[in-house]
């Protein structure tokens, strides 16, 4: 295999693509939805929905706490420790017909089987898998508050008690993902490791039950359907300017939103009493003094990976996520930690990607030319940034790049989906590269902490990363001079 980068071939895309969420969602207004259909639904946030429609179709006028209710009892969310921060789901409401209650069931009552398959979980346009029980428990808690900003129960629903199980124990891992068997009408999500305690799917449904919870809790007049909301939250269309220009409240600002909200110390604390109101609620013993405070080391050690994976670290699609090909052959490890990190423009495609389909294709498209046109092993750059909020894994953090001839061994390639000689990527996109992306990196042991930012063209004979982006560059941190390769 040839060792030196290239660009991706000539193609364009339409920039402008229709909204999946918003056409399905319109289109189901103007359409009557046969029992068959019910049934076929998918396991994508539109379909999911669509469904929350219905529920609100059936009692009109209802409102989004008595729709809550009724989707948790339909999904068996009423256990002890609920019912202590919500009222009993038992008495909401007339009972959903079967066909729509077994979907309801399936699709938010969440586990992981023996084999590994998590259930209770969906993808979203954004391109992230989101636990909806984790969800769908934050928003009831964020309306039923009565003080504005301090919501009962809130992080204890959607995060806490979660965490309260995997962090206690020093030996387990945190935030296993996966891969679903099919994109486009998703059913079956399997885990790519064995199985944690807390999937990456219940903290993406943790983060939004949050947000959501909060933001509904703050304001003075409440959201007049369920489904509006998460409209509006999962299903925001962005414009050329990318997230630049894009409202506070999506679903792609996640993390960023999750961030201005928790206080680690303050989630260490919820998740212990979340563990102690667990044993009250059980029948057992107070926790004693000398174990709760064991407890509390073990939480706070544990919620130091937390932070790093979830807020610190940008959101990465994987390559399964999308659809990437084999590598071809046996890759080459790399013996981290690396030195460097190269910055790149894949200049073709020529536009930025503003959907999680628009990237996934602009990924397969350079895979694609990387392995067939070039007789690559697989698409030559460590990781690629889109303008959807996302970076997307391509050889990734283990396996040796072709992104830069002569230094692929030393450092990260990492490239910007568009042509950037004569504009600039967007400033969320330059962000999770420039401060997320790294950071990461640093924290994970993958670089070093004095690591050197280079742009492509300073080590081999080339315009890439584009006039505009290496003079961007040469402004970030860690940006140095080395000399060209002979």
């Amino acid at each position: 295999m040839r060792d030196k980068q290239q660009s991706a071939p000539s193609r364009s895309y339409d920039l402008r693509m229709e909204n999946s969420c918003w056409k399905l969602i319109l289109a189901f207004g103007v359409l009557l939805v046969s029992t068959h259909a019910e049934a076929s639904f998918s396991r994508r946030m539109e379909d999911f929905i669509k469904a929350v429609q219905q529920v609100e179709d059936e009692d009109p006028g209802s409102e989004p706490v008595a729709v809550l209710k009724r989707l948790r009892r339909a999904a068996g969310l009423n256990d002890a420790f609920i019912q202590h921060f919500l009222a009993n789901a038992n008495s909401s409401g007339p009972e959903l017909n079967a066909n729509r209650s077994d979907y309801i069931s399936k699709v938010v009552h969440h586990r992981v089987t023996e084999d590994g398959k998590e259930e209770g979980v969906v993808l979203t346009p954004d391109g992230t898998t989101v636990a909806l029980r984790q969800l769908l428990l934050g928003i009831e808690a964020g309306l039923l508050s009565k003080h504005q900003g301090r919501v009962r129960g809130l992080y204890q629903l959607t995060l806490a008690r979660d965490l309260s199980l995997s962090l206690r124990s020093l030996s387990q891992r945190l935030g296993s993902d996966g891969c679903w068997d099919n994109i486009s009408s998703p059913q079956v999500f399997t885990l790519s490791d064995s199985p944690s305690l807390l999937t990456t799917a219940q903290v993406n449904g943790g983060m939004d039950g949050v947000v959501l919870g909060m933001e509904v809790s703050a304001k003075p007049r409440r959201p007049l359907k369920l489904s509006s909301l998460l409209t509006e939250y999962y299903c925001h269309q962005l414009d050329s300017r990318g997230l630049d220009a894009a409202p506070r409240l999506i679903s792609q600002r996640r993390r960023e939103n999750f961030k201005t909200l928790v206080v680690p110390p303050v989630l260490v604390r919820h998740v212990v009493k979340s563990e102690e109101l667990q044993q009250r609620l059980t029948g057992r013993s107070e926790m004693e003094a000398k174990k709760k405070r064991q407890l509390t080391a073990a939480v706070k050690e544990g919620m130091k990976e937390f932070v790093h994976m979830y807020m610190e670290c940008p959101p990465i699609i994987p390559r399964c996520m999308w659809d990437a090909k084999p590598y071809k052959g046996t890759p080459t490890i790399l013996s981290l930690p690396l030195s460097f990190l190269f910055i790149h423009h894949t200049a073709t495609p020529s536009q930025p990607c503003l959907t999680f389909e628009q990237c996934s294709a602009d990924m397969r498209s350079m895979q694609r030319f990387h392995q067939e046109d070039r007789g690559w092993d697989d698409i030559g750059y460590s990781f690629v940034a889109g303008s959807d909020g996302n970076i997307y894994e391509g050889r990734g953090w283990h396996w040796q790049g072709a992104h830069t001839y002569g230094h692929n061994s030393k450092g990260f390639g990492v490239s910007f989906i568009g042509d950037y000689s004569f504009r600039l990527p967007s400033q969320h996109s330059m962000g999770l590269v420039r401060d997320q992306l790294a950071s990461c990196a640093v924290g994970g042991g993958r670089l070093v902490a004095d690591f050197t930012l280079q742009g492509h063209r300073q080590v081999v004979d080339t315009s890439c990363p584009g006039d505009a982006l290496y003079a961007e560059i040469k402004t970030w941190a860690h940006f140095g001079e080395v000399k060209k390769q002979e």
